[in-house]
């Protein structure tokens, strides 16, 4: 038997299991993006007037969803990063090394004064004379007491303490961590330091020059890479890490005063009382500066906060500051050429923690499921438009939506087709929105009592099938819309192009047979594909040529002269523009005689075609519900009044009704 105790039974390394946020990347566990939820508010944003480029970037500003669904977008991740901006701002001030300097000195001075108050020879006296000459600089006095001989144990020690504080702040500057690795340091490791920095910076000289230095760089990280724990590759990505905390440093400088500046300048020849190294690290900074002038050698911020800040300390944050303002830049995607790939999750999950590197990849996600789904396509320009997938979408949900009205708040069934449409097949297919076949009532109870396993059963939409007919008629359907400024005005211009989006769908879904013109009348009047129609901009031009779209309606009509026709208006004004014989608009307001009787002459013209005509009247002005009864009686047609959200509803039912 082993000999094994119960601390190696490996059963217990269970127990021993620890649980935590998940931090490689992004949840898997997370719901999916959900692109129909995001297509359909890109939707709407098109069908209002906004270009799908544009619409797609005000998605991803304002994130997506709503209550615990909702994905937070760009601009929340900005507000996160002036927040924390802001927070850096208010943690000290940067005059924390001035003030520990000070107050080392103040104390090294006591002490000494003290140890000679109590000697009695007389170079003690002489002595006492040189401590109560000290300037009133600490940077002065610091230097005036480099040669100085003291006599005081504990004023030595203070004296020494403010040189290797002073020289671990300046190289805590420039290389991060430093002033911690250097707490315990012994003066060799201080002549290390030295031989580093005077290594760095011969080996930057000979790199300037455009010698080949690849050799060099190995040899120096071999003998110093324990001064760059994120050691670099090349000699450029040491600049580059060099170069961003020294520009820190260097706004750290800019933002004290004028005198504070010159008594950091001049203690830097006191650092570890070696004045080569304040010289190395002036060298350095030197040639940081020629090798990237592109960093902000020349910014400054105020930090508002009480505790003191020392040199490393304020640094970082200005760095820190640095890398968020440059974030916010890239999360406002204000710049030219920008993209949503510019944006570094690592570095967002840096600079505001892992939650908020998760919702920045969850927005690049959805960019390029947006697009690599097709949803949205590039054009022959190269700008984004939506895609006939996308199209097809919106149009399925705004049919959803016009067929879930139509049903009524009982969930009733609308049915005018039923025995009209054809000669049963035999054989039944899956409801679908939009269906008004007859259900198979034998294979739909049949469907419910297989899914539930019992009778009685509920029947959901899923269960339901309807007879397969043949059908022996097809419709040739014009579809008249008003594009005039009162739609856009009126809240009524999404409204209209749902209600074209819904019906081009059920026809093409459903109705393949029929042939249907979508026609656009303002102040001219224009045939449109769906496409056309739905990125169609807002409109303020004044004009209600129906007369114009008439004049259209009838043509697609006689090119289908086998089909049954079916003319669908919707409108919100009066005609008060006409076509002339050569080709420009008649506009008057209030409508003038000569543009009525040219409407009626094309209605006249619709009627004897034989086609059933149904106006839309959208709005409650008295003058508009008389003149559209009037034209709806002189076409044996008929009015429907609905409210702008429920135009869909409206326009569909009828033309299933019109259909038969």
């Amino acid at each position: 038997m082993s000999g094994r105790g119960a601390e190696d039974d490996p059963r217990r390394e269970v127990g021993r299991a620890r649980y935590g946020r998940y931090t490689g990347g992004p949840d898997p566990l997370a719901p999916p993006v959900d692109l129909q939820s995001a297509l359909a508010e890109i939707g709407d944003d098109v069908l209002a007037g906004t270009s799908p480029r544009r619409a797609l970037k005000e998605l991803l500003r304002r994130g997506t969803g709503t209550g615990e669904g909702r994905r937070p977008g760009l601009d929340e991740l900005a507000a996160r990063a002036h927040a924390r901006r802001r927070e850096l701002l208010e943690s000290g001030r940067l005059t924390g090394t001035l003030e520990q300097i000070k107050q080392l000195l103040d104390e090294a001075v006591l002490a000494e004064r003290k140890e000679l108050a109590r000697a009695l020879d007389d170079d003690a006296r002489f002595q006492e004379m040189q401590i109560g000459a000290l300037s009133d600089s600490p940077a002065k006095a610091v230097s005036e007491l480099s040669e100085y001989r003291w006599r005081s144990a504990e004023a030595e020690q203070k004296y020494r303490e403010l040189t290797d504080l002073l020289g671990k702040e300046m190289l805590d500057e420039r290389f991060a961590g430093m002033k911690a690795a250097l707490e315990q340091a012994t003066d060799e490791d201080k002549a290390r330091v030295r031989e580093m920095l005077t290594a760095l910076n011969a080996l930057l000289d000979a790199h300037a020059r455009g010698e080949d230095t690849a050799q060099r760089f190995e040899d120096f990280l071999d003998e110093y890479g324990d001064f760059f724990p994120d050691r670099p590759d090349t000699v450029e990505e040491l600049i580059d890490q060099l170069a961003r905390r020294s520009a820190a440093a260097q706004r750290l400088r800019n933002s004290l005063t004028e005198d504070q500046r010159a008594e950091l300048d001049a203690l830097a020849s006191q650092a570890f009382g070696d004045p080569q190294i304040g010289a190395q690290l002036a060298a350095l900074d030197e040639h940081m500066r020629a090798a990237r002038p592109g960093e902000d050698w020349d910014g400054a911020a105020e930090f508002g906060g009480d505790d003191p800040l020392g040199l490393g300390a304020g640094a970082a944050a200005l760095a820190e500051i640095g890398d968020l303002d440059e974030l916010i830049d890239q999360l406002a995607q204000e710049y030219p050429g920008a993209r949503m790939h510019d944006i570094d999750p690592d570095e967002v999950a840096r600079l505001l923690g892992q939650e908020s590197a998760v919702d920045a990849r969850t927005l690049q996600e959805l960019e390029q499921a947006l697009i690599g789904d097709g949803l949205l396509a590039r054009g022959a320009d190269g700008d984004l438009r939506l895609s006939p997938a996308a199209l097809r979408r919106l149009g399925k949900a705004a049919l959803a939506d016009a067929t879930g009205a139509l049903a009524g708040p009982a969930g009733g069934r609308r049915s005018h087709r039923a025995g009209h449409s054809g000669e049963p097949t035999g054989a039944s297919r899956a409801w679908e929105y939009g269906d008004t076949a007859a259900w198979d009532v034998t294979r739909t109870v049949t469907n419910a009592v297989l899914r539930t396993g019992r009778m009685p059963a509920r029947l959901t939409p899923d269960d339901i099938e309807v007879v397969e007919t043949e059908h022996h008629e097809r419709a040739a359907v014009a579809l008249l819309v008003d594009i005039s400024f009162s739609m856009v005005m009126d809240g009524r211009w999404v409204p209209m192009k749902r209600t074209a989006l819904a019906l081009e769908h059920l026809i093409r879904t459903r109705f393949r047979g029929d042939a249907l013109e979508i026609i656009a009348f303002g102040r001219l009047a224009h045939s449109m594909r769906v496409d056309e129609l739905a990125g169609l901009p807002e409109i303020f031009e004044q004009g209600t040529n129906l007369h114009h779209g008439l004049l259209l309606a009838e043509r697609h009509l006689r090119r289908h002269r086998d089909a049954r026709p079916v003319v669908l208006v919707v409108t919100d004004g009066e005609p008060t523009a006409h076509l002339e014989p050569d080709g420009e608009a008649y506009f008057a307001y209030p409508p003038q005689h000569v543009t009525l009787a040219k409407t009626v002459d094309r209605l006249d013209a619709l009627t004897a075609l034989g086609a059933q005509t149904t106006f839309f009247r959208l709005g409650d002005d008295p003058g508009l519900a008389r003149l559209i009864d009037a034209l709806a009686r002189r076409a044996a047609g008929r009015v429907v009044a609905p409210e702008a959200d429920g135009l869909g509803a409206a326009v569909v039912g009828d033309y299933l009704r019109r259909r038969g």
